[in-house]
């Protein structure tokens, strides 16, 4: 797969395997990142859609209570605590396609490129130690 036929002296196998492992610790710190991201995501589109079920509930449950009550203080309050809570729906809503279920397959596929990466970069360091053993 690998032209390492090419490669005549363990000097150059050692250069190569240096580089290989550079790059495998780069992948391995990407790697740890990603899964931690991918964790957070998951958890965190539950929690918001936790949060946000309840606040829809809020705001049905208040717009009940508006249709009956007269006009006067308490109505207008009311109609204030309805406002925010459409506020936080909104936020809410925008958290979620933030975190939601696109954001956490798109982490995964990340997560997935990252180890076949790190597959190839093995594949390759045991070529060339191989390699380096059959110069030796």
């Amino acid at each position: 797969m690998y032209s390492l036929n090419k490669i005549n002296s363990v000097a150059d196998c050692d250069v190569l395997l240096a580089w290989a492992e550079k790059e495998k610790s780069d992948l391995t710190f990407k790697q740890i990142s990603v899964e931690r991201v991918t964790i957070n995501y998951s958890s965190t589109s539950v929690e918001i859609e936790a949060v946000l079920q309840g606040v829809i509930a809020e705001i049905d449950a208040t717009v009940t209570v508006l249709a009956a009550l007269p006009e006067g203080p308490t109505k207008e309050e009311l109609e204030k605590k309805k406002t925010r809570l459409e506020y936080k729906r909104f936020l809410l809503e925008n958290r979620k396609e933030s975190y939601g279920s696109v954001a956490l397959l798109e982490k995964e596929l990340d997560l997935e490129r990252i180890n076949k990466e790190l597959d190839e970069v093995d594949v390759f360091i045991n070529g060339v130690t191989a390699h380096k053993a059959s110069l030796q």
